[in-house]
């Protein structure tokens, strides 16, 4: 008996291994049918590989019995596995798809897959592979690729993202006012606009929404959404690593890695840093600022027990310790006045040299250091479950936001605004549920409902000024004011802010795509919101000359004042919109949209501006909503194969319009908000790609768009017009706003341009096998204005950039060399007055001519 066992088990041994002996035979072809040769093939969870030969046949043992999977993957092409059942004789037949085909590039705009040409609704994609290798490692250098994109910042603060010009308050940022440009990363909406400055980690696509798009997403967006997927965990084990250096000391490493971890159990974990010098000296301090100093991590956990359910765990963190982001004195200017008030006649007065006005020899003097020290992250849960023809989702997510800053708010040596400090934290909770896909062969849509709590605290945020400023507020050498001059009356005299923001957004949103009639598509879609804002805003001042002098009282209280105030605030609002899109041909989708939008009521924290007794101004404490009407007529065409041209007109309303007043009154120096009464953009944008096979890739873009006032009476006077007078009842009076009726809205250039081409030519390095390529992008922005009035001296001019690249790429290896601003262009970015509007003004500077080399390997 033991011996037929035995014999009966050294046979199944033998058959066992005989049959895992057995090669796969097969052959790569492309989804044209065409062979692909030299693809190489991997069977999943082993070091068995082999490379196909150039009639793309390929032998492998596998070494096991079936079920096991195999890996094959070719330069230009999405790496795809196949499942083993059986062992079969003839070769197997395996079928790649060209990678990034230009007219089946999938978007999830709609809360579902789809082909981007099918949406109708203009939307720019971005593959998370073409922005590494185009050095767009964030959302700062996505404004160079899309032209409708506009991104402003003196700090990850104070940072400005709009769409065609709409969507936040152009300048220093207020912590009371909503953006109204969503961005979105796996879902989860990040309400502080610091995000933005964050490095992408394993970005998988980016997609850039434009037009009001309340009917799809949890959050208002009034102008526009970024819509940004990372990539989840595989149960395939893989990895990556990229190593970039530069000039200016830059120094960046990425890599990620992801495999199983237990059964239906995936997880992913990506690191990300990057370093770089500053680019700016201060000659007072002998150091360099305007660096990078980032560290980021991101965890994900992905379960899928069946094929209806998924469930996704991510974890991140973004740590930035930069050496600070310093503006350049970039020129001063005549205000109307007294000869008595002007900047040059106050700095010699204070036994100063006049400011070195060479921005661009990108030099500072200040006194106070700078630091922009910001930490943000949060964890997420996404479930996804099947039903019907559609899938329900459920989003919930808590996120964090940390800012601790120095600025020297007089950008130069002089001890004036010596010090601005608006610490803050930020937290914020949110949930969406959501059910999208298709009801019938004829009817599709989304319908969710979404709440968003939000806690924003500004901890001790300090203005402080120094010895100096004494003669900056003084408005004659005679009289109370001579006073000014009494020796430490201002030194080191502040206030101390601590304000608190509560604030819950909760909506209920739903849209459809019905198909009327064959190729006929109609698309309602509605929208109500409710939003709350509980404020608590303490101001007290602090410093100074300890005295109990009425008149020297009165003259620091002139300077910085208690203020307190708290008010609750709640509205509700319904918008909509209606879509019509006719698609006669899968090469052409017409479409035209009419929505309604809104951006919630605003609350002021960042001081308010005193009335002639010296109050608080009250009645600017609150800001009305934003009401938005918008127009919009698309066409999206494929005129030839591996081209698509789309086309986008578009005229938007706003009453109300949410705009940052900078005041002459130290006090408010962050400026505050107001409402402007009737705005309108209106543009055209031109956008088209072409891919001819692997070879070459084209890309360009226009965007044409004219934003103005329609209306606003009561606009603040511009830098040069401080001091201000007309003559009202026979009485010359000095007056603060003007109408500005017809002016220009800020931070809007007229014509928007970029473009981008790669060539690319098969062949070998060392025993790799890839492709050489050579690539290069250009961008180009009109002259726009930098002031939230127009003004004849903050304007920022016109200016173009150039960047290359040129290497080697194959499926796991790549090596380029690139450089960014070829041409070493100088250009600022924004400029702005400061505090006080004694004439002095400076300037954002846009980065210097950067190179260097990347290295990147896949595992």
């Amino acid at each position: 008996m033991k011996q037929n066992l035995l014999i009966l088990f050294s046979i199944i041994i033998s058959s066992s291994f005989a049959f895992a002996q057995s090669p796969v035979k097969g052959v790569v072809k492309g989804s044209n049918g065409i062979t692909i040769p030299n693809a190489t093939v991997k069977v999943r969870g082993t070091n068995i590989t082999v490379s196909a030969d150039t009639a793309g046949v390929f032998v492998i043992n596998a070494k096991q019995q079936p079920q096991f999977y195999i890996q094959v993957s070719s330069v230009g092409y999405k790496p795809q596995d196949f499942q083993i059942l059986t062992i079969q004789e003839t070769p197997i037949e395996l079928v790649l798809v060209e990678n990034a085909l230009l007219d089946e590039i999938v978007v999830t705009s709609r809360r579902r897959s789809e082909v981007l040409q099918d949406v109708p609704i203009p939307i720019t994609v971005i593959g998370g592979q073409a922005a590494e290798n185009a050095g767009t490692f964030n959302v700062n250098r996505l404004k160079e690729l899309v032209p409708s994109v506009q991104l402003y910042a003196s700090n990850a603060r104070n940072t400005t993202l709009n769409i065609r010009g709409l969507g936040s308050t152009f300048g220093l940022t207020n912590d009371g006012i909503d953006p109204g440009v969503g961005f979105y990363v796996d879902g989860v909406y990040q309400a502080r606009p610091a995000a933005t400055s964050t490095d992408f980690i394993d970005i998988d696509q980016i997609e850039v929404i434009r037009g009001p798009q309340g009917t799809l997403f949890g959050k208002n967006t009034t102008a526009g959404a970024f819509n940004i997927t990372t990539k989840k965990p595989s149960q395939i084990p893989s990895g990556k690593v990229e190593l970039s250096v530069g000039n200016y000391n830059f120094l960046q490493a990425k890599t990620s890695i992801t495999g199983p971890v237990a059964k239906n159990l995936a997880a992913r974990l990506s690191i990300s840093g990057t370093q770089r010098d500053g680019t700016i000296y201060n000659t007072r301090e002998q150091r360099n600022y305007s660096g990078q100093n980032n560290l980021g991590f991101k965890g994900q956990l992905y379960y899928t027990p069946s094929d209806r359910l998924s469930v996704l765990i991510s974890g991140d963190v973004s740590i930035q310790h930069p050496a600070g982001y310093p503006l350049v004195i970039a020129g001063v200017a005549i205000t109307e006045r007294s000869t008595y008030r002007q900047y040059g006649r106050i700095v010699s007065d204070l036994g100063y040299n006049q400011p070195k006005i060479d921005p661009f020899s990108r030099e500072i003097n200040t006194n106070t250091p700078w630091k922009h020290n910001q930490s943000i992250g949060g964890i997420s849960a996404n479930l996804d479950y099947k039903i019907g023809g559609g899938t329900l989702t459920s989003t919930t997510a808590w996120r964090f936001w940390n800012w601790d800053p120095t600025n020297d708010r007089d950008f130069s040596e002089l001890a004036a605004l010596t010090k601005s400090q608006g610490n803050s934290r930020h937290d914020q909770y949110s949930q969406e549920i959501r059910y999208a896909g298709n009801l019938s062969d004829k009817l599709s849509g989304v319908i969710g409902v979404f709440a968003l709590a939000q806690n924003l605290k500004g901890l001790d945020q300090t203005e402080e000024v120094g010895k100096d400023q004494w003669r900056f507020v003084q408005t004659a050498a005679t009289g109370a004011q001579a006073l000014y001059s009494t020796p430490g009356l201002l030194d080191g005299y502040g206030i101390k802010t601590n304000s608190t923001i509560k604030s819950l957004s909760a909506a209920v949103f739903a849209q459809v795509d019905y198909e009327v009639v064959n190729h006929l598509h109609v698309l309602p879609g509605i929208r109500f919101t409710y939003d709350k804002k509980d404020v608590d805003y303490d101001r007290t001042t602090y410093g100074g000359l300890q005295t109990t002098d009425v008149a020297l009282l009165a003259l620091k209280t002139a300077v910085y004042s208690n203020q307190q105030f708290n008010t609750n605030i709640e509205n509700n609002n319904f918008s909509g919109n209606l879509t019509i899109s006719y698609r006669p041909t899968d090469r052409i989708n017409a479409y035209g949209t009419f929505s309604t939008a809104y951006k919630p009521v605003g609350v002021n924290v960042g001081g308010l501006p005193t009335t002639s007794t010296g109050a608080a101004d009250l009645s600017l404490a609150v800001v009305k909503p934003e009401y938005v009407q918008h127009y919009e007529l698309g066409v999206k065409t494929k005129p030839t194969k591996g081209a698509i041209l789309n086309v986008t007109a578009f005229n938007t309303d706003i009453k109300d319009y949410q705009t940052n007043v900078q005041s002459p009154q130290l006090g408010v120096n962050r400026g505050y908000l107001a409402n402007a009464e009737k705005v309108k953009v209106k543009g055209l944008e031109i956008d088209g790609t072409y891919q001819l096979e692997r070879f070459l890739t084209l890309n360009a873009a226009v965007a044409y768009l004219d934003g103005k006032y329609v209306e606003f009476t009561n606009a603040p006077l511009p830098l040069e017009e401080t001091g201000h007078t007309e003559t009202i009842n026979g009485v010359a009076t000095q007056v603060a706003f003007k109408d500005a009726s017809g002016g220009r809205l800020p931070g809007i250039s007229k014509w928007n341009i970029s473009g981008g081409a790669e060539f690319s030519l098969k062949g070998n390095l060392a025993t790799k096998e890839g492709r050489y390529f050579i690539a290069g992008d250009v961008s180009y922005h009109s002259n726009y204005s930098s002031n939230p009035t127009p003004s004849s001296v903050l304007n920022v001019n016109g200016y173009g950039l150039i960047n290359a690249r040129l290497g080697f790429k194959s499926d796991k290896f790549s090596f380029f060399a690139w450089s960014r601003n070829i041409g070493n262009k100088n250009y600022f970015e924004q400029l702005q007055a400061a505090a006080g509007n004694s004439g002095l003004y400076a300037g954002v500077l846009g980065d210097p001519r950067t190179y260097g080399l990347t290295l990147r390997y896949a595992f």
